[in-house]
């Protein structure tokens, strides 16, 4: 059984940074692609970001150069770096994984709200 558990989250000024990580159980870590989604309220969910197992990375448009996804495989944790906060990501994000179909498993998320 896949277990997914977030931390990190919390209220920051905008600009203020947090790291969000995600430790992971079961098998094969280091064989799946990991991500994060965040959803605010009224809104869609949306990827964030996305890791593969060969350490490639992708992001939304709206996160690139201020957020940077990394993982370390030893210690099957996720982690998000969020620099340069802003008001509109306020949201609660999830860690996911990917099997070859898409997100398989999903954490229970972890609220972040950026105000001042």
């Amino acid at each position: 059984q896949v277990q997914l558990v977030e931390s990190g989250g919390g209220l920051v000024q905008p600009g203020g940074s947090l790291r969000l990580s995600c430790a992971a159980s079961g098998s094969f870590f280091s064989l799946y692609a990991m991500g994060w989604y965040r959803q605010a309220p009224g809104k869609q969910r949306e990827l964030v970001a996305r890791i593969t197992k060969t350490r490639s990375t992708n992001y939304a448009d709206s996160v690139k150069g201020r957020f940077t996804i990394s993982r370390d495989n030893a210690k099957k944790m996720v982690y998000l770096q969020m620099n340069s906060l802003k008001p509109e990501d306020t949201a609660v994000y999830y860690c996911i994984r990917y099997n070859d179909d898409g997100p398989d498993y999903w954490g229970q998320g972890t609220q972040v709200t950026v105000s001042s």
